[in-house]
Parts: structure tokens; sequence; C-alpha cells
């Protein structure tokens, strides 16, 4: 018997492992682990991703078991479930996609030597990014630092194989007949059921085609949110690929990019997820005022397009991509506080949370990262809106208050916000 190990894979159609192990004679049992040391370290109980991926994993469970199946469920450490695995079915070889994340990357060696001491073979496969860690790479072997080169690298290594999809249909011949198992519930793991809900998987062509006039109006409520979808990969990269590439514009497809280039980066430069890509700036003297953070965090500081960001945020667990630049950029550049800050207040509360990509965006904000702007490129939140959101709409859905006495002052002065901060990292680079 072969093992699927499904992880952030999470569905059956157009998943490359699936594929390649249902392409071996041996019969093969898809399997899924909730990783204690990953959900020791989530505060809070109600998270909704994890009940998301619960909820996922029991639709998965009730695909499989039609085909008189199933997907077999764990809760513990990897390492001790694959221990437990080999002490009770004759495994020939485990299959899995590619994790390029710090801690999963230190995982999979730690199963793959195991795996090799009791002669088990360990394949996995590029499944979550149309290129991986190494496909995309400059004429002289090092990754790439700068998005452009990379974009342009990348569409140009683009062919139409890279973006064929693979059929489930054929591979249920392949499954592991077994007795429905019971599914390990929320509560055995210390959590309980999120009131928020996920969006829908839908991939909508309209959206794409109309993404680059409609992207920068929150209002509008025009981005896919396909993000939270990718990130657990309950919708495939290349069927999202598809649509995009083949839409006469191309901006839609430039996001994705974005995304496997952020990933690259991860992979190459780990120290990102501790520091600044770019040393230098680990010398800028931040304020870190905790008072003015717990103001940003509510959405009480007096700027109603940073604001309705954070409220929005709080409340659903996603918010507009200009608006997370204008967030961002106002709690560094405005309050002076470490990136680090903020990075790690989204990673708790976005729906589509993505270590690269968090990462990435916010070290771009902060002019920390690779290729991202300029220090001295500092959002006038009061512009952003005008510009932006010049109906209110979007402001007044989230900040209700906005434009009464009850509505909060400033708790800083754009202006003296905006020297400060150009003071501050000229002081630190110079």
């Amino acid at each position: 018997m072969n093992i699927l190990w499904l992880r952030r894979d999470l569905r059956l159609e157009d998943n490359t492992a699936l594929y390649y192990c249902s392409q071996e004679d041996t019969k093969f049992l898809p399997i899924f682990i909730f990783d204690k040391k990953i959900l020791n370290k989530i505060s809070d109980k109600t998270d909704t991703r994890v009940s998301f991926i619960h909820s996922t994993i029991r639709d998965l469970k009730l695909q499989l078991q039609k085909y008189g199946s199933d997907l077999k469920v764990f809760y513990g450490d990897p390492l001790e479930v694959f221990k437990m695995i080999h002490d009770n079915y004759d495994v020939e070889g485990v299959y899995s996609n590619e994790d390029y994340e710090p801690y999963a990357i230190k995982r999979d060696q730690k199963i793959k030597k195991y795996l090799s001491t009791i002669k088990v073979d360990f394949f996995q496969y590029k499944d979550q990014c149309i290129f991986s860690k190494n496909d995309i790479l400059k004429n002289d072997g090092k990754p790439y630092t700068v998005y452009t080169p990379y974009k342009n690298k990348w569409l140009s290594t683009l062919e139409p194989k890279d973006i064929v999809t693979v059929s489930f249909k054929k591979s249920k011949e392949k499954l592991f007949s077994i007795k429905s198992t019971q599914m390990i519930e929320l509560s055995e793991m210390g959590f309980v059921e999120s009131s928020l809900k996920f969006p829908k998987r839908i991939i909508r062509k309209n959206k794409i085609e109309e993404y680059k006039e409609t992207r920068d109006f929150p209002a509008l409520d025009s981005t896919s949110h396909l993000s939270t979808h990718l990130r657990f990969g309950t919708v495939s990269v290349r069927k999202c690929a598809q649509v995009a590439y083949h839409s006469q514009d191309k901006t839609w497809l430039s996001e994705l990019i974005w995304r496997e280039f952020f990933m690259q980066i991860l992979y190459h430069f780990p120290h990102v997820t501790e520091r600044a890509f770019k040393e230098k700036y680990e010398k800028i003297k931040w304020i870190n005022d905790k008072k003015h953070f717990s103001l940003w965090c509510e959405g009480k500081t007096g700027y109603p397009l940073v604001d309705a960001g954070m409220r929005e945020l709080n409340s659903t667990g996603f918010m507009h991509n200009r608006v997370r630049m204008i967030t961002a950029s106002f709690l560094v550049k405005h309050l002076l506080i470490d990136w680090k800050w903020g990075e790690k207040y989204f990673a708790r509360k976005l729906l589509d949370f993505d270590l690269s990509a968090n990462n990435g965006n916010w070290q771009w904000v902060a002019g920390t990262g690779c290729d991202s702007a300029p220090y001295f490129r500092i959002f006038n939140p009061e512009t952003q809106m005008k510009k932006f959101d010049k109906d209110l709409k979007y402001i007044k859905k989230w900040v209700p208050e906005f434009g009464t006495d009850e509505y909060t002052e400033p708790i800083i002065e754009h202006r003296y916000a905006y020297n400060r901060a150009l003071m501050t990292y000229k002081k630190a680079l110079s």
C-alpha cells in the first residue's frame, strides 16, 4: 500500500501527488495529519482557518467513502504518526506535494530520514505553484530578488503543459479499500467551531477580466477571494492560471506571479521570517508605542480608511488589497512600529494568511524587503480615501460613526508623522 499525505492541497481534483500516486500498481490510502506543533501555537481556539480545514477534511472523507475508501485523519506529531502507520500497514511509498515554508521543509526532511530507515520511498511534487523554488532562476543560477525580471522570465518560461490539469476520476480505481473511520472532532484538539465563514470556492471569470479596472476600490468587493482557497489548496492554481492566462488583461495573472515570487524568496532567503531582507534596515529605531499599536489593531486611529480596513479584518478575516497596503504603511511609517508587529497581527487574523506573501508584502511596505517600495514612499490615508473611496461607501460600512462627534480624533498628525519617518529612516540608513 502507498500513502497519499494531504497537506496544503485539500482537494481531489487536479492534485499532482494524487495523480502520480494513482499511476502506480499499488493501491493508496489518503491521510491527513492535524499537526500538534502547529495547532499548539494558535492561541485563538475559535480560529476560523482550523474550522475551515476541519470542515474540508470532513467533506473529503465523505467523497472518498463513496468509493469504498476514506481519508484517515490523525492528530499528533507527524513523525510519530508515520511510526504508527508503519506498525499497522505494509507501506511501500509515501506521496505528497511540496511545501516551501521553513517549518514544513524541516518536517519533511525528518519524515524522509525516518522513512529511509524502514525502506519506504518518499515522493514529493510541485503542486501549489506553477513554477517552484528553482524553476525560475537568473542566468547565473541565482534566485531573483527583483519582481519585474522574475515576472518576465516566468512568462517567457510558461508553456501550455505547465497549466494542464488532471482528473481524479481514474484515480478512484486505485484507492485502498477501508471501512469508514471516525472523524476527529474540533473539541478533541481544543478548538471550537468558528462563527466566521470562508468565501465560496468559485473562479469568477468576470472578476478576473475586470480586475485591473476595479481592484483598487474596496467598496466594489471586486477581488476574487480565491487567496484563501489557494492557501489551503482547495482550489487548483493551474485552474486559476488557465483563466487568468486566457483573459484579455493579465493583471490578475501578475498577482499569481507575485505569490510565487514571494514563495521563492522565502525558500531561498528564510532569514526574512526573523529579520529584514535588507540587513541595513535592521538599524531602524522603531518607537513601538503599545497604545498606538492597540488603537491601530482596534481601528481607532482617527484615519477612516485605516480604521475601516482594520475593522473589516477583525470582523471578517479579510481586508481589501489596497487597504492592506494603507493600513500597513500607516503602522510602519506614521507610527514607526516595527513591521514584524503588524505581520504577526495579520498572521493571526487573515483567513488567507500565507507566510511568504504576508512577510513579503509587509517588508515591501516597510521598505525592508526585496524589490520593496522606497522608504520615502509614505501613503497619505486622506488622499487615498479621496481617490479610492470618494463616496465613503466602504468607510461608512465599517466606520458608521465617521462624520459625527463620536468619531475619534487622529492619533497623530500626518505631516508630522511623514517628516518623522523620513528622518528616522535616513538616520538609520546613513
